[in-house]
């Protein structure tokens, strides 16, 4: 049974659209196109310390799960040189008491929980950020400190 676009009522609701893209409610929308993954194999520089490297390749039909880490093929230390990857860090082999592993850590297991591909999607709302050198060296404000 359709929805009468009629019986819905939002105050304003001609400015509120952020989901529809000006469907109208009783109309089934398209989505957009899927952005697609950047596969430069180009590290990208890093916004602030300690923000995770983004991936720079595909990752489709990488298994990462309980039972394997496709990531840790190519960049394992015992790995990276012979496949020309990035090493994980060694803090990936420490555990919550700070005592090194022989093999990655748990926690640190699966690599999307920080790591994400990149894509050639549009900026959808814009972005002011600003690294702390960026921000030391701006002027102090008049009668600031």
């Amino acid at each position: 049974m359709p929805v009468d676009a009629r019986a819905i009522f939002i105050p304003g609701g001609s400015e509120i659209d952020p989901l529809r893209r000006g469907v109208p409610v009783d109309k089934e929308g398209h989505p957009p196109p899927m952005a697609r993954v950047e596969n430069t194999d180009i590290s990208r520089v890093r916004n602030y310390p300690m923000q995770p490297p983004t991936i720079p390749h595909t990752i489709d039909g990488y298994q990462v799960d309980l039972n394997s880490n496709r990531c840790m093929l190519c960049h394992a230390r015992a790995n990276a040189a012979t496949f020309q990857a990035p090493p994980v860090s060694v803090t990936h082999y420490m555990d919550r008491d700070d005592q090194f592993l022989a093999t990655i850590s748990p926690r640190r297991y699966f690599c999307n929980q920080c790591h994400v591909v990149q894509t050639d999607a549009p900026t959808l709302v814009a972005n002011g950020f600003k690294d702390i050198d960026t921000v030391m060296a701006l002027p102090a404000p008049p009668g600031g400190h």
